[in-house]
């Protein structure tokens, strides 16, 4: 079985049903991602979880409708203020990065989904310093508020993981986001039924 993963049913609205694929909405935030899916992985088990949703894109990543994969996601603004090494005792460290299964990545990489990093926010960005700033930072290709979250959640289970984003917005000044949330929808949609069967699945 495979999970499928999203913040909210809404964005997979349309996706053809798979007896060998489950839907499960874990909410908005990293914090509720996190949360409800770690739950879920202790109970249940699951030959592999894929996160798909909307997302937005950074400057040159993609276009509002596009899809991309997302192979490795970053926790903005965790650790220590303006970078650094973040040192705690008993040489503990922060978890700040997660990243997609290799082999996951491989099964899909004739796909031509482009794969990009991914910024993983518990606030949208709606300013052009904010975006500007993420990108130099962090240089990702798209913005959402579950990826590192979800990507985190399937390492300490050991479950493989992909994650697919369509493009419903751009980055950075709100009223120049171009948001439509329909765009991105559908382009998630669509690009998560070619990975599906990629990945094996089976239409019901």
């Amino acid at each position: 079985m495979i999970l499928v993963v999203c913040a909210l049913l809404a964005e997979l609205r349309g996706l053809s049903a798979r007896k060998d694929v489950e839907i499960f909405s874990c909410g908005v935030g990293p914090v509720e991602a996190g949360v409800t899916l770690a739950r879920k992985l202790a109970r249940e088990n699951y030959r592999a979880v894929v996160n798909a949703g909307i997302g937005g894109a950074f400057p040159g990543a993609a276009h509002v409708g596009d899809a991309l994969v997302v192979g490795e996601e970053i926790m903005a603004d965790f650790g220590l203020e303006g970078g650094g090494e973040f040192t705690l005792p008993g040489g503990a460290q922060i978890a700040e990065r997660s990243f997609a299964d290799p082999v996951l990545l491989e099964r899909c990489a004739g796909l031509g989904l482009p794969t990009v990093r991914g910024l993983t926010v518990s606030a949208v960005t709606t300013t052009r310093a904010t975006g500007e700033r993420f990108a130099r930072t962090y240089s990702p290709g798209v913005e959402s508020m579950e990826g590192f979250a979800i990507f985190r959640a399937c390492e300490l289970a050991g479950v493989p993981a992909l994650e697919v984003r369509g493009i419903s917005n751009y980055v950075g000044d709100r009223a120049e986001s171009a948001w439509n949330f329909r765009a991105g929808a559908s382009a998630t949609v669509a690009a998560l039924e070619t990975i599906l069967d990629a990945l094996g699945s089976s239409r019901a």
